[in-house]
């Protein structure tokens, strides 16, 4: 017999699921809900395939993570088992775009233009307009 107040949707434990992602197939926890009301973001119910998962992983990456940082991360959010050396294979795909990006012909002249402004306390004070702050910013420039 239940007792009045007590949760019912607790201790449902997880299952394991194995989704497919562009670098081979993942290992993740479902969580369980006794009642059905959980309802996942990242992979959707009976979903078998994962798209973006790389570039979540190329993502950290070029924020310097490392890849056991980024195998962290991943089991902390997605609760993804995913081994340091799938992390390398995501990596390793995009390195020869990155070196060619590297070593491209680069322009002897790159134009650039710095604008500095000042808002005077009376011109909000007098709610100036933003047509005329664009204006005299056009101006200032020209």
């Amino acid at each position: 017999m239940r007792r009045p107040g007590r949760r019912t949707n607790i201790r449902n434990g997880h299952g394991a699921k194995t989704v497919q992602t562009e670098v081979g197939p993942v290992r993740i926890q479902v969580p369980r809900g006794r009642v059905g009301s959980f309802a996942p973001r990242i992979v959707p119910k009976h979903a078998r395939r994962l798209d973006g998962f790389n570039e979540a992983i190329l993502s950290l990456y070029a924020n310097g993570l490392t890849t056991g940082e980024i195998a962290a991360h991943l089991a902390d959010v997605y609760d993804a088992d995913v081994s340091r050396e799938l992390i390398s294979r995501v990596t390793d795909s995009v390195l020869e775009e990155m070196e060619a990006w590297r070593q491209r012909p680069l322009d002897r002249v790159y134009p650039v233009l710095f604008i500095d402004a000042l808002v005077r306390r009376e011109a909000l004070l007098n709610r100036v307009e933003v047509g005329d702050l664009h204006r005299v910013a056009v101006a200032a420039v020209a």
